[in-house]
């Protein structure tokens, strides 16, 4: 069975934030606001309910997420929702909703953006090169349905 996905308009709600994990593979966090806005019975907007999830982003586009977007962005982004589970320094079990991104970029509504390709000799996030790391690659052995470290 399928995780559920969500394709939405939403805003970031902080700078995403790149790390790297222990085996070089570069992971963007982002904090994401989806909401809505309807009009009242005076024609004037009001603001609805809104999610806030986080979400993560991976490997090159990560990277392009970080160096391309800021906080309080409109974005367009798509991804599956998966349910974590954790346990807390007090043995308490919790558990969290967080969106693994499969594509995420700007709104044109009421911003610009400049889209520079990137090409494929520098697309690759991990220096090894090797066959799984390059995202042209087809039949690779990228399982997208669990982070990559």
């Amino acid at each position: 069975m399928s995780l559920p996905t969500i394709t939405g308009v939403a805003r970031l709600t902080d700078d995403p934030e790149l790390r790297y994990s222990p085996s070089g593979v570069a992971v963007c966090k982002v904090r994401l606001a989806f909401n809505s806005r309807k009009r009242d019975e005076n024609g004037q907007w009001v603001d609805g309910d809104t999610f806030f999830v986080d979400g993560s982003v991976f490997r090159q586009e990560a990277e392009n997420v970080a160096e391309s977007l800021t906080r309080g962005l409109e974005v367009v982004v798509t991804g599956r929702l998966k349910t974590r589970r954790y346990e807390t320094k007090d043995g308490d079990k919790r558990s969290v909703v967080e969106l693994m991104v499969d594509g995420i970029g700007p709104t044109l509504k009421f911003a610009t953006a400049s889209v520079k390709k990137l090409s494929r000799a520098s697309s690759g996030s991990a220096p090894s090169g090797g066959a799984a790391d390059d995202p042209w690659t087809t039949g690779g052995t990228r399982n997208d349905d669990k982070p990559p470290f």
